[in-house]
């Protein structure tokens, strides 16, 4: 457990600091999400080439939290959050300054990495909040999360249209730069609640998956949600500008209807406070169906791409917060091993789409990426109504 504020006035700004810190590491790997053409255009790459960029992120991402996020419960937490932070402040200004697509890469792959620092903040914003309370106080958390990626969509592509791109990075290392002296005097420290050694600490995580059945379930999910949402946004700047001629601002602009889950996040929680996982991970299942049943008019409707852009966030942010919360409810003594798990496939699912996507994109054109996704999204339906079975349950094991 961290070492708590006594007043309820600490305890909120330090909520708050959680909050602002999700922000703003949140649009780390998102900037490039407008960007892509842009970059394809200096480095004269084609789409398949920058497709490395977010492919690297979403991957340095899955590395983060498979090898990085589990040492929180071995480890003060504190400690672990700000050696990842002053990392990725580094790593955005490597970014910034990249003089090809490889340094590029490179440094999306390292900020990747750092930001599984996200984990962290939902596992401390878990143990504080009251046990019926939890799934607003983990919604409210990732309202702000996403919304730190909408912020890096919107102005990831209206800067790289009007100063350039580079200064997006720029950006991101100044705000991060500023907040690191808060984070190291007012971040908590935590007791570990392990004792156990790292290899023994990473092979425990395979022992907890396979113990219980609704984690195996949530995290195979969010890997078939995960390659959908990858996707989408490693080929949105591409297909907009290929096949309606928009540029980074238009494609920036998609982020605000495309970021529509910051409003469901928070009613999404208190859904699941009250009724539980089930209808909430369902209704975001189908509404992510019915998005990319829509995107596939976005050939010759950018209407059409808008439509399908909301649908995939609320579908999306909905399932995410619901499995969340059910993950850090069932193993609460080992909070850093439940959420890597859960991250795990959340962004092994990123990584996947955006590959497979961009591979798809650039060879079959917009209707296999939908095609792919479409796919995607029924396996998850049917993992979820239990008609597609996945592994074996076993007697639940103490992490």
């Amino acid at each position: 457990m961290p070492n708590l504020p006594a007043s309820a006035d600490e305890h909120r700004r330090l909520m708050t600091l959680l909050i602002v810190s999700a922000f703003m590491v949140a649009g780390g790997i998102h900037y490039q999400t407008p960007m892509l053409a842009k970059i394809a255009a200096e480095f004269q790459a084609d789409p398949a080439a920058t497709g490395w960029i977010p492919t690297c992120s979403f991957g340095g991402m899955l590395l983060g939290i498979m090898f990085l996020v589990p040492l929180g419960d071995r480890i003060d937490k504190r400690k672990l959050v700000l050696c990842k932070f002053v990392v990725l402040i580094l790593a955005q200004a490597l970014m910034a300054a990249a003089p090809s697509i490889a340094v590029l890469a490179i440094g999306s792959l390292v900020t990747g990495i750092c930001s599984s620092l996200l984990q962290s903040f939902i596992a401390l914003t878990a143990e504080m909040a009251k046990p019926n309370e939890r799934g607003r106080a983990l919604g409210t958390q990732m309202s702000a999360l996403f919304s730190g990626i909408l912020f890096a969509r919107i102005f990831g592509g209206l800067i790289a249209t009007h100063i350039g791109w580079r200064y997006s990075y720029v950006l991101s290392a100044s705000m991060l730069l500023l907040l690191l002296p808060v984070l190291w005097t007012r971040l908590p420290t935590t007791q570990p609640t392990s004792q156990a050694p790292y290899r023994e600490l990473l092979w425990s995580m395979y022992r907890l998956l396979r113990a219980h059945g609704a984690i195996q379930r949530a995290a195979a999910i969010q890997f078939m949600l995960g390659i959908c949402y990858g996707g989408f946004w490693a080929v949105a700047a591409p297909m907009l500008a290929l096949l309606h001629h928009i540029g980074p601002t238009g494609a920036g602009l998609i982020g605000i209807p495309g970021s529509a889950g910051i409003l469901v996040s928070r009613p999404a929680g208190l859904w699941m406070d009250r009724a539980g996982f089930m209808p909430v991970v369902l209704t975001g299942i189908c509404a992510m169906l019915t998005a990319w049943i829509a995107m596939g008019f976005g050939v010759w409707s950018v209407v059409a791409m808008v439509i399908g852009a909301i649908l995939l966030d609320c579908g999306l942010r909905a399932a995410m917060v619901a499995n969340q919360t059910m993950v850090n409810t069932a193993l609460p003594e080992s909070r850093s091993r439940a959420n890597t798990l859960f991250g795990l496939h959340v962004w092994a699912g990123n990584a996947s789409g955006a590959f497979l996507m961009s591979w798809a994109f650039a060879h079959f054109g917009w209707l296999a990426v939908c095609g792919v996704a479409l796919t995607a999204t029924t396996i998850a339906l049917l993992i979820h109504l239990r008609i597609l079975p996945v592994g074996k349950t076993a007697t639940p094991a103490q992490g």
